[in-house]
């Protein structure tokens, strides 16, 4: 762990992003006391400017509080951003391990799948998945899950295909057990590294997903996130452009410091510089 940590110390981006994001985290964590009412409620006079007494990012055409606002719809994209990725690695690693572990007419049959569903262009997918059922947050996170998970797939089948011929695995096989604890307890652990780095930064793609749903009207109305924000100012973007710049600036440095995070994950995982 040590060496983990002093490895991802070095690289000076990832330890900025990762200040960012802890920034972005404690926004969220901080939300329901800072602004302990409903983002959605009429609070002041339409179009205050940024810097206005009391509302320091100003409102927006109904009055609302674009600073609670950006707490809230921290929370929201995060949230979503964070399950949907769950979501993704649950399928994606469960098919690469199977297809990568067992092969043959396995491998051959979940790979098949997993093309079938990368020839579907992601973002028109996921419009038609929460075009099809109610927007909520669960059909969004569904959605989002449901289209990000064959990378994944193929990376974990890669790992597994490397890693199934292995001296620690066919002594396993002859010692006589399982193939679903050889899987779990030793196969899967020894792939987790380039697994953690995709779903890093799959977390980014996530929430930018997330936030070009919401332009469109596909999120849940009951929710404010970010991208809703987004989406509700663009009709007066000539006028109070900081309706939308704000929440765009905040899902640009949450996204660029996921992927610094990521690109840091990436360099202290990587065997091959655990010897510098």
């Amino acid at each position: 762990m040590k060496d983990f940590l002093r490895r991802f110390a070095r690289n000076r981006s990832a330890v900025a992003g990762l200040a960012v994001l802890a920034l972005v985290v404690l926004m969220a964590l901080a939300a329901p006391a800072l602004y302990p009412g409903d983002p959605w409620d009429m609070v002041a006079e339409p179009f205050l400017p940024p810097a206005s007494p009391g509302y320091p990012a100003g409102t927006d055409m109904m009055g609302r509080d674009i600073a609670a606002g950006l707490f809230h719809g921290a929370r929201v994209s995060l949230l979503i951003g964070l399950v949907a990725t769950g979501v993704a690695l649950l399928i994606g690693v469960s098919v690469g391990a199977v297809a990568g572990y067992f092969g043959g007419l396995a491998d051959n049959a979940l790979m098949r799948l997993t093309e079938l569903f990368q020839t579907i262009p992601a973002f028109l997918f996921a419009i038609v998945l929460v075009a099809i059922f109610r927007p909520s947050v669960a059909t969004v996170v569904l959605a989002i899950g449901v289209v990000s998970w064959p990378p994944v797939a193929r990376l974990t089948r890669g790992e597994f295909l490397s890693l199934r011929g292995r001296d620690f695995v066919q002594a396993c096989v002859a010692i006589g057990m399982g193939d679903t604890r050889i899987i779990a307890l030793h196969v899967l652990p020894n792939a987790l590294a380039p697994i953690v780095v995709t779903g890093s930064l799959m977390v980014a793609t996530a929430i930018l997903t997330e936030a070009g749903l919401a332009f469109l009207g596909l999120s849940d109305p009951n929710v404010m996130s970010w991208g809703s924000i987004i989406g509700a100012g663009r009709e007066v973007l000539r006028s109070a452009a900081w309706i939308t710049a704000l929440p765009g600036l905040a899902i640009m440095l949450t996204v660029l410091a996921i992927n610094l995070v990521g690109e840091g994950l990436n360099d202290a995982l990587n065997p091959r510089l655990r010897g510098r």
